[in-house]
């Protein structure tokens, strides 16, 4: 009984500190730019929406610490140009036409190598 009692408890209080932060839309001209949030309240995405309710324009995606990850462009919903991805080990950059990966080209931090992959 005492161990149902614990194991309530922590569930309890890991619903507590595990509550969702939720998305904010605001009316920019006529699109909607949307915020999405890390559970600590730091922006996780950003980006716009046209009248459409489709991704268009400049989306962001940052990790939990504020640092920048990706960002692109989509219009009317569909990927296309030039997306970069950053991690702590490289940088890619990804070119997509029609939605569909043309090519990726990615630099090491390590090495200032650049190493192209080709679809």
């Amino acid at each position: 009984m005492r161990n149902l009692v614990m194991f309530i408890a922590l569930v309890f209080s890991a619903t507590i500190f595990a509550q969702e932060v939720k998305p904010t839309f605001e009316k920019q001209g006529d699109q909607i730019k949307g915020t999405f949030f890390h559970a600590d309240g730091t922006i996780k995405q950003q980006g716009f929406y046209n009248k459409e309710g489709k991704l268009h324009g400049e989306w962001k995606s940052y990790d939990a610490t504020g640092k920048k990850i990706a960002m692109g462009q989509y219009n009317n919903g569909v990927k296309t140009g030039k997306w970069f991805f950053w991690s702590t080990e490289k940088l890619s950059e990804v070119n997509y036409d029609d939605n569909q990966i043309a090519d990726v080209t990615t630099w090491s931090n390590k090495d200032n190598v650049v190493v192209n992959y080709d679809n």
